[in-house]
Parts: C-alpha cells; sequence; structure tokens
C-alpha cells in the first residue's frame, strides 16, 4: 500500500516511511492512496467478538499489504488486548466506552498500536527515533505507555503550561527512562506547532531521526478505525447508527469516516466540540477560521487548528457539501456540559467525564440531521481524569482506578521550555549528545 499526502505534492510513500515521517514533505498529512470493502459477510462475522478480534479481521483492509498474517495476528493481540464495552443508556442510545486500556483513555488503542507497528517494522533499522508528541491531555499517557521502554526509541512529551489536568501530567511526566516531560509556556496549539516546525526543519532532521505519534500519524488514525466497527458489532440488530465523537484535534471522526468508506453502516456523524467550533462553524460557513484556543473543561477538545480538517477535507476533494452529507456540527458551553454530567448521574446512575457529555450532547443534532434510529457516542476517558469537575458535579467521590492510584504520589521529571523552535531543537540536540 502506498500513502499520499493531503497537500498533494509529495510523492507517495511506503508504510514505514509514513510512519516514522508523520508529516509529508510537502506538509501534509498520509492517507492511505485506496480503501478496500469489508464485505456484508465480514460484518456478519464481528457480532460480538472481543475488541482485538474485531481488529484483527479489519486490519486485514487496511494493512494486509504491508503484513504477513502472524504479524497482524500479533499486532492486534499483543496492542489491543482489552476490552471496549458498548453500553445502553436509554432505548436506542448507547456508549462506546474507549476508556479501558492502560492510561484510561481511547489514545491507547492508536498509541499502543502504533508503538507496536513499529517495533515490527524498524527490526532492521534500530537507529534511535525521537518520537515528538505535543498533548492537550491524554495523548501524553497513552504515548508514553506505549513506548516506554521500546528499544530504540526517545519520547518527547509537549504540553501547555496550564489546561492538562494533574493526574493527566503525572501519567506521562513521572516515567523518567525513555520518557522526556517538556512543559511549554503556550498553548496546545503552540505545542503543536513547534511540533509541526521541527519536522520541517531540514536541520534539525539531518542531525536527528523524528517521528510524530499524534494523531497526525497514520499508524495511530488508522487503529481507531477498529473500534467503529466494534461498536457496530455490538448493536443490537443491523440498522446503520449514528456516532456522535467529541472531536478536538479531530482524528477520531476521521477515522469514523475512514470505516463508513470501508463499508461500516453509518446514518451519519455529529462533530460535537466545545467552545472551540472551528469545524462545526467550517460545516456551515465553508470557510475555515482557525484562531487561538479557549481553555474549557472538556480540555483535551481546546483545539483551535484541527490538524485533520486537512484529511476530512481530502477524503470529500474538499467539497463541503458532500461532508455535510455525512456530518453535522454540535456545539456545546462548559455549563450545557456540566448539566449533562448531572443529569445522566442522576437518572441512570452512570458517570461521564466532560468530554463524553459532549459526545453525549451531540446526539440530538445527530438526530435533527439524520434521522431516527441507534445512536452511539464515544466515551473516550474515564471520569477520575477529571476527577475535580466530576465530583463537583455529581457531589460524590470518585473511587480512584487502582491503575493510576501509584502515580499521584511518584515525582514528576519535567523540563521547561517556551514557545521557540529554538528551544526544542536545543533540548533534542543536547539529549542526543548525553
Amino acid at each position: 500500500m502506498k500513502y499520499l499526502s493531503t497537500a498533494g505534492q509529495s510523492p507517495p510513500t511506503d508504510l514505514l516511511t509514513a510512519l516514522t515521517n508523520g508529516i509529508a514533505p510537502d506538509g501534509g498529512l498520509y492517507l492511505p492512496e485506496k480503501f478496500g470493502q469489508v464485505p456484508s459477510t465480514t460484518l456478519s462475522k464481528i457480532k460480538d467478538l472481543p475488541f482485538d478480534q474485531v481488529a484483527r479481521i479489519i486490519s486485514e483492509y487496511l494493512l494486509g499489504d504491508d503484513l504477513t498474517s502472524a504479524e497482524l495476528d500479533e499486532l492486534t493481540h499483543k496492542s489491543l488486548n482489552f476490552s471496549i464495552p458498548l453500553c445502553q443508556y436509554q432505548q436506542n442510545v448507547f456508549g462506546l466506552e474507549l476508556f479501558h486500556g492502560p492510561t484510561l483513555s481511547f489514545k491507547d488503542v492508536g498509541a499502543r498500536f502504533l508503538a507496536h507497528l513499529l517495533d515490527l517494522l524498524r527490526k532492521k533499522n534500530r537507529k534511535t527515533l525521537y518520537i515528538l508528541v505535543a498533548t492537550s491531555g491524554d495523548t501524553g499517557s497513552a504515548v508514553a505507555q506505549g513506548f516506554l521502554d521500546k528499544e530504540g526509541v526517545q519520547t518527547v512529551i509537549l504540553y501547555p503550561s496550564e489546561g492538562v489536568t494533574p493526574l493527566q501530567e503525572s501519567q506521562f511526566a513521572t516515567l523518567g527512562r525513555n520518557v522526556h516531560a517538556l512543559k511549554v509556556s503556550g498553548t496546545f496549539d503552540d505545542c503543536q506547532n513547534m511540533v509541526k516546525s521541527a519536522f520541517l526543519d531540514p536541520e534539525l532532521n539531518r542531525q536527528i531521526k523524528l517521528g510524530s505519534a499524534n494523531s497526525i500519524n497514520i499508524g495511530r488514525l488508522l487503529p481507531q478505525v477498529f473500534y467503529y466497527f466494534h461498536a457496530y458489532g455490538q448493536l443490537p440488530g443491523n440498522e446503520p447508527t449514528l456516532f456522535s465523537v467529541p472531536s478536538g484535534n479531530f482524528g477520531n471522526l476521521t477515522a469514523g469516516l475512514i470505516a463508513k468508506r470501508l463499508g461500516l453502516p453509518v446514518r451519519g456523524f455529529s462533530a460535537a466540540t466545545n467552545i472551540n467550533d472551528t469545524v462545526p462553524e467550517y460545516l456551515i460557513t465553508g470557510h475555515v477560521r482557525t484562531r487561538p484556543s479557549i481553555r474549557t473543561i472538556s480540555n483535551a477538545m481546546d483545539v483551535g487548528d484541527p490538524s485533520n480538517l486537512a484529511r476530512m477535507e481530502y477524503l470529500y476533494n474538499r467539497d463541503v457539501s458532500r461532508i455535510r452529507k455525512d456530518i453535522v456540527g454540535s456545539v456545546h458551553s462548559d455549563e450545557e456540559t456540566r448539566l449533562c454530567i448531572r443529569e445522566i448521574y442522576k437518572s441512570t446512575g452512570k458517570i461521564l467525564d466532560p468530554h463524553s457529555a459532549v459526545g453525549y450532547l451531540g446526539i440530538e443534532s445527530g438526530l435533527l440531521e439524520f434521522g431516527a434510529g441507534p445512536s452511539t457516542f464515544l466515551m473516550t476517558a474515564h471520569p477520575i481524569k477529571f476527577r475535580e469537575t466530576v465530583e463537583q458535579e455529581i457531589d460524590s467521590a470518585l473511587e480512584i482506578p487502582e491503575i493510576i492510584s501509584s502515580v499521584l504520589s511518584a515525582k514528576r521529571q519535567v523540563v521547561s521550555i517556551g514557545t521557540d523552535l529554538s528551544e526544542l531543537r536545543d533540548f533534542l540536540i543536547e539529549s542526543k549528545e548525553t
């Protein structure tokens, strides 16, 4: 399989190059040059299977040209060996719990898969690879855990000095070893721009081999396709569902669009955002107006310049009228989000984190746009990751999962830098020399 740049000015490349480069030389993002079709007979086979088995079946249609059957077996079993249950909230409304991985975030799926995939493909080339990651919340911890102690890999996490919860920071800033935490005196967009600039810096790339693990990396994006199929496999009946996707950098929604392109029965998508509404506004006006991000209680979605919009446009030949046939925007304030957490807890006893609450709120817009039928909202993080906000709304203490209790008291190892690329460059070069 060859991979193409969304900017259209770089030649097609192979999977390993797309994974390690992250961004194409022309500044675009990679997508497969073609998508296969999952037959209806295969869709019937995934009913009620465990997640890793669904992933193994669907991986054949995305990576079957690049990996052997044995490699796909190993990859999906080792990286995706946790559950993703579908839970019913009310008549025809379901929540897909994506937070049962080691860092309690949906990003465990992409990060662990990418780490194992790179490990498979780099067996013959162990030159040190520096994974650069910008995080507004959960990406940092998922990537740090995924690449922890991987041979020939150093992981560098850039995160804003404000806007990341203490727990989120603890999950990646306490690991040490081959994981480096850089606290940036700016916003997530500043962090993301520094990562993009680093990849486009010829001198830096001459000295150091860089790799990306943000959702801009195609190796993190593709495995997210699997859980859309897994959701369908757990739904009663075979009716197409609406997906309401809490969105920030829009990798999650892009994966859903790819799933639909592969043949997954989907009525439509609700792009549910907080007040950082670049994409919902684009769906109305047809024009992209990026802006500085605004802090909210759903901080992982505080993105004013979402990278994956380029992929979304590419999939639809940059025709916004075609995009509107599949996606409707849905924008929600902190006040609406807090109210949703309270009301769901009161009516069902179930607890939503702020991002999952935004996903739940997006269902209404989706139903209005795409009609009645099953609706599935993506639950992207465990409530404990936003403990202060959630406990305030439900007026009750959350039980701390054993998997994260130890990191809360561990010592953080952090380096503070500004927003200029030169500071990141200096850190990387000094790190290489030590």
